[in-house]
């Protein structure tokens, strides 16, 4: 293969090569269900989507997994708050997870494990662990991992033990040998006869947040990964504790390449929950649609940060419309992909660069201009076909250029109206708004000496 990937753990691009020819192991990262899905979460999940996509066009069988935390302190707060019991918070968020990746085109994952389904496998995990003198037994009755036992504790993310300290906000708990030890398995609490509660050789009681991927992905894809995903946040202390955890009870590399997709930021501040400053996705969706916030979203590289606004979705919508108004001029003739055509050779080696999807969207509004120029059917096809790899441009182009202006024609023809009243008045700041607002809705003036028309922004 040609594809390149940067691998968090070593900090480098490297060749991607499958530990077993022609098969990917991939696990991802996925949600705690105690909320809807925010654009972040969008983020994650279009980034792995693009790169499962990938790899099954370049020829291999991809086992994909997300899994579902569905058993967490903040899902038993909430379910408490609502009066609903735990499992009818859980399902009720998973069907909309399921509806909000199903609009924005993330294809399901090959599994989607939740973690209360693996109790066992987190137990034995649990006790190889403490066979092995990684994890200890505290006098509150949580088990615990050592860190300090674990000589590469802190590679993932490039710092020591001393460092990971220093910035520290882990309060000690009773019991812990290190305030960096995580849960492995959290004691049930005598003064809370109704908690959620397993059985299990060290008492009652369910597990920590880390060992529960560290488990899932054991179980479904082996004790070593070809890809493990997820968000920048992860990268520090879950994934370090999942390469603890793993690697301290089989004694093998949990996964051979880290990736980790960037934020999305609002006013240069992380999007998240606990911050207050996020969107949910079918809020967003309310407002622009679904393949322009995924446009939005792939039109960045996976690994950089994404400024968030109205501003940044309308310049995305506006954008996606000049493709669409390629494949709208010329009917698009079906087209097998040839690799080693100029346009598709480049998409191609875009997307074989640690899955450079700037690039690959530059090289489809290359072929749109060529379209427009040539007014070919075949690079019309190209465009279309190069455009599915990301699963963007599959729609109609008619119907989506007219479901993507929320002006109808009488109210374009009125705002038109009034700008050549505001010009013939001399007020051209506030013609130039109004062109300005018209363009922001997908609409494009055409000012002549027999008057103005407008067409669909190209």
């Amino acid at each position: 293969m040609s594809l390149r990937i940067y691998n968090t753990l070593s900090r480098e691009l490297e060749e991607f090569t499958p530990l077993q020819p022609g098969r990917v192991r991939m696990y991802v990262c996925g949600m705690t269900v105690y909320d809807y899905c925010h654009l972040g979460h969008a983020r994650s999940m279009i980034a792995f989507d693009v790169v499962q996509r990938w790899l099954r066009i370049s020829g291999l069988d991809v086992d994909y997994v997300r899994n579902i935390t569905d058993i967490d302190d903040k899902i038993i707060r909430r379910a408490v708050e609502n009066g609903e019991s735990i499992r009818a918070l859980t399902d009720r968020m998973i069907d909309a997870l399921h509806e909000d990746a199903d609009a924005l085109g993330i294809e399901r994952p090959t599994h989607e494990p939740r973690a209360t389904e693996f109790i066992p496998q987190m137990l034995s995990m649990i006790s190889t662990l403490e066979h092995k003198g990684l994890a200890y037994r505290s006098p509150n009755g949580d088990v615990n991992y050592a860190v300090r036992k674990f000589p590469g504790y802190g590679k993932l993310s490039g710092k020591t033990l001393d460092e990971l300290h220093a910035g520290e906000r882990v309060a000690v708990l009773d019991g812990k040998d290190d305030p960096l030890d995580p849960v492995l398995w959290k004691s049930a609490k005598a003064s809370e006869p109704d908690e959620v509660k397993w059985a299990s050789e060290f008492g009652p009681g369910r597990p920590g947040w880390h060992i529960e991927c560290s488990a899932m992905a054991c179980q479904l894809l082996g004790e070593t990964l070809d890809i493990h995903g997820g968000g920048a946040d992860l990268q520090f202390p879950h994934h370090e504790n999942e390469i603890a955890q793993s690697e301290g009870a089989s004694g093998k590399p949990l996964a051979r390449t880290w990736m980790h997709n960037g934020f999305i930021n609002i006013d240069d501040e992380k999007m998240s929950k606990s911050l207050g400053n996020f969107f949910l996705i079918r809020d967003v969706l309310k407002k622009f649609d679904a393949e322009t916030v995924r446009f939005f979203v792939v039109r960045a590289h996976y690994r950089s940060p994404l400024n968030y606004s109205d501003v940044h979705l309308n310049d995305a919508r506006n954008s996606l419309r000049r493709l669409y108004n390629a494949l709208a001029l010329v009917p698009p003739a079906p087209v097998a992909i040839d690799w080693t055509q100029a346009h598709a050779a480049r998409f191609k080696a875009a997307l074989d660069e640690d899955f450079g999807t700037p690039d690959a969207v530059a090289v489809l509004f290359d072929l749109a201009g060529e379209v427009n120029r040539t007014q070919s059917a075949e690079s019309a096809g190209l465009l279309k076909a190069l455009a599915g790899c990301l699963n963007l441009l599959q729609a109609d182009p008619q119907a989506f250029l007219q479901a993507g202006s929320m002006l109808d024609d009488a109210t374009i023809q009125a705002l038109i109206q009034q700008r050549a009243q505001a010009k013939a008045a001399k007020n051209f700041a506030e013609a130039d708004r109004i062109r300005r607002e018209l363009l922001a809705q997908g609409i494009e003036l055409k000012d002549s000496a027999s008057g103005t028309t407008w067409t669909s922004a190209q």
